[in-house]
């Protein structure tokens, strides 16, 4: 069941005139298998929507994401520092990984009781990191931390192996993995520290370098885990700005992501053959798993494609082919009845193309 786009926009409203401010929400969704990410494709929307509410005093960004790109968060950053004074970010739930970074920009953090950061070290998966065993035409992510955790344990146990030991160690892990991939790996450690940094630099009143260093080196190496949990207590215990809003407040900001995480399904796996009838082999299909919205623009984040069935070895599989994924405009329907959820073509479908 869709949800009343006047419903909602009441919401993104009575935050506004409790806080002050103009709200802009940035969902990426994380349905399984119909997953969304921070990524630079958002940024002309997101500046479409900042030229329609013009220049704020202040500009609450409600984000829900688990991350993405590292260097849109920058880019994020500045773009609503050209028409925000003061910027801050709501987290009602998650905001992971490049979710976090982009927060660490903000002037100050809202996080209800269930909001959650997580640290930044990243990822990396480039042509020379090893070979999926199980789809050899995959790469394995390496962690940047999995590395440095290697030689950490391996420098503590420095006094029992010795220098020859070290260089045994060294020689060991270029033997298993390449060393441009390990070099692209330290590259982008120094990455997302500089950009942290930035960010961090970026608010009104930034914290001082070593205050600055101790965030980094935490939410960058010290807390061990990418899966990593950080509360609003631990994240004001980090460093970083954090303010809990009042109960009443804290139940409009899950109000307002309950009806995104209902509309884009996000609790419910995406299961394709779910589109295919007993008489069709083929269907085209459209899925929405992202979401900009203020009160002056709607836009959705949408995947096109579609679906087959075939038999293989006498067993039947689907395949699924994306043809496109963007960001699109929506024209709202006369009857403020909002669909953004998925739909095969063919049926009546209230989203339109910009």
């Amino acid at each position: 069941m869709s949800i009343l786009l006047n419903d909602r926009i009441e919401l993104i409203k009575e935050i506004e005139e409790r806080r002050r401010s103009k709200v802009i929400v940035y969902i990426t969704g994380d349905r399984p298998n119909l997953g969304a990410r921070i990524a630079p494709d958002v940024l002309r929307p997101l500046a479409k929507h900042l030229s329609l509410i013009g220049n704020q005093k202040r500009i609450d960004l409600f984000l829900y994401t688990r991350g993405g790109d590292v260097i849109t968060p920058v880019r994020i950053n500045y773009l609503l520092r050209e028409f925000a004074k003061e910027f801050n970010v709501i987290v009602p739930y998650k905001a992971y990984s490049a979710g976090t970074l982009l927060c660490l920009g903000a002037d100050n953090i809202l996080m209800g009781v269930l909001g959650e950061l997580g640290p930044i070290d990243p990822s990396v998966a480039n042509q020379f990191n090893p070979s999926d065993p199980n789809n050899p035409n995959a790469k394995i992510p390496i962690s940047v931390e999995d590395v440095f955790a290697y030689l950490s344990l391996a420098r503590e146990r420095a006094d029992q192996v010795g220098n020859k030991g070290m260089s045994d160690v060294f020689n060991t892990l270029t033997n298993n993995i390449h060393p441009l991939a390990l070099g692209n790996i330290h590259r982008n450690y120094t990455l997302i520290r500089n950009l942290a940094e930035k960010v961090l630099r970026l608010k009104n009143s930034p914290p001082s370098d070593q205050q600055i260093k101790d965030i980094v080196d935490i939410l960058t190496e010290k807390l061990y885990t990418h899966s990593y949990i950080i509360s609003r207590k631990e994240a004001s215990d980090i460093g970083l700005p954090i303010q809990c809003p009042e109960d009443e407040l804290t139940s409009i900001f899950w109000s307002l992501y309950k009806s995104y995480e209902k509309e884009l399904k996000l609790k419910e796996p995406f299961i394709p053959d779910e589109f295919l009838i007993h008489r069709e082999n083929e269907i085209d299909f459209e899925a929405v798993s992202g979401c900009l919205e203020s009160t002056e623009a709607i836009d959705v984040f949408k995947f096109y494609g579609s679906i087959q069935r075939i038999i293989k070895n006498n067993q039947q599989m689907v395949n699924i082919n994306i043809r496109k994924e963007q960001w699109e405009k929506i024209k709202t329907p006369s009857h403020n009845r909002l669909k953004l959820t998925n739909s095969v073509l063919g049926k009546e479908d209230l989203i339109d193309n910009q």
